[in-house]
């Protein structure tokens, strides 16, 4: 749908039009199904307005609210696994060979380890951290 601001042709009646598309009023009016509910004039046309352009969120605000969002993932994340600390490494690999119990965990690893890691076909996922979070 499409709102357009109207006006008949003596210019003093202003009202409003909702019609499916700009073709659809194009063609109403063209065939005189438009007209003044104030003169029942038909010759109508449309009034100068300035199009609704949704605003983009502030800078400050979508940074805000991202942050909020990886806060959340973080607690999620937190809530659901066991922190292994620096062992990380050995015992994911642990347990995709098996020899640890299967469970999900968390920890810490440097790039390469986490680099091997992936090589490996062993599936981690890095957690962001936010500065002040920790």
């Amino acid at each position: 749908m499409i709102h357009y601001a109207l006006v008949c042709d003596d210019g003093e009646h202003a009202f409003d039009g909702w019609f499916r598309d700009s073709a659809a009023f194009e063609t109403q009016s063209s065939q005189r199904l438009v007209s003044c509910p104030f003169c029942a004039s038909t010759n109508v046309t449309r009034a100068v307005m300035a199009p609704h352009v949704a605003r983009a969120p502030h800078a400050e605000d979508a940074a805000q609210l991202l942050r909020n969002m990886i806060r959340e993932l973080r607690d999620t994340v937190v809530a659901a696994t066991e922190d292994v600390g620096e062992s990380f490494p050995e015992e994911a690999r642990a347990i995709d060979e098996g020899d640890a119990r299967r469970r999900p965990i968390r920890g810490r690893a440097t790039f390469e380890e986490a680099k091997a890691l992936l090589e490996d076909g062993i599936e981690i996922l890095p957690i962001p951290e936010l500065p002040g979070d920790n």
